[in-house]
């Protein structure tokens, strides 16, 4: 039995006289698709791309979407997207000004604030390191602003929220497109389109000199069958 034994780390004494069996090839961890290259990943900072997921409160009553930018293991830009609960609109802000210039383990152990946004972090951070990034083949990655792009036009978030009762039927809230102010309906009652505005768009119009009444109106869009309706409800009224 070989007397030699150099480790940098105590052992107790049965490993200590134990002797030393070399080991085998040695590959390394399995590439990772990143910003197209096949990347060996073995510290943070070999860790890059774009993605973006969900994550939830302990008691499920609010969620927040993070967007995150990862270049050479730091996050360089951050999009904190929220729902369902109004303290966690302000945690947002904290995080948002939290994240950026972090490494992705360090935001992964920082307090972001809010459960929710916390939990969305752990779950990028699992998709990141195992290289399933929205940019894992694009050659060179999303620059920085591709977060912000996700939102487009008037920079806010694409919300969708409907209600309905059994009694009373469906109302369309909120769209992609924005705030939902008429419902078209055909001769049956049912839906056939939808008018909103676009609060966006309103809002730049009126930071650029429009008042408010014709901000309104040039921010106005229709969906479906609109112009076909046999009336026209307000969903938050009628």
């Amino acid at each position: 039995m070989s007397k030699e034994f150099n480790c940098d780390y105590a052992v107790s004494s049965e490993i200590a006289h134990m002797c030393k069996v070399a080991k085998g090839p040695n590959h390394g961890p399995a590439p990772l698709p990143e910003e197209g290259k096949w990347v060996q990943a073995k510290e943070i900072k070999d860790i890059s791309g774009l993605t973006h997921g969900v994550g939830w409160c302990a008691p499920q009553q609010g969620a927040c979407k993070l967007t995150l930018n990862v270049k050479d293991g730091v996050i360089q830009e951050a999009l904190v997207e929220t729902i369902g609960c109004s303290g966690m609109t302000h945690s947002a802000a904290m995080a948002a000004e939290i994240l950026a210039g972090k490494t992705i383990l360090e935001a992964l152990n920082t307090d972001l604030v809010c459960d929710a946004i916390n939990t969305a972090m752990r779950e990028l951070f699992l998709q990141i390191v195992y290289g399933r990034t929205q940019s894992a083949f694009s050659e060179g990655g999303l620059v920085i602003g591709a977060g912000l792009e996700d939102l487009g036009k008037g920079s806010r978030s694409q919300v969708g929220t409907m209600y309905s009762t059994v009694a009373k039927g469906v109302r369309y809230l909120e769209m992609a497109e924005g705030y939902v102010t008429g419902m078209a309906l055909d001769e049956n009652d049912q839906v056939i389109g939808y008018e909103f505005v676009s609060l966006g768009k309103m809002t730049d119009f009126i930071k650029k000199g429009d008042d408010p009444n014709t901000a309104y109106e040039k921010a106005k869009g229709k969906y479906g069958r609109f112009d076909d309706a046999v009336k026209v409800i307000d969903p938050r009224k009628e």
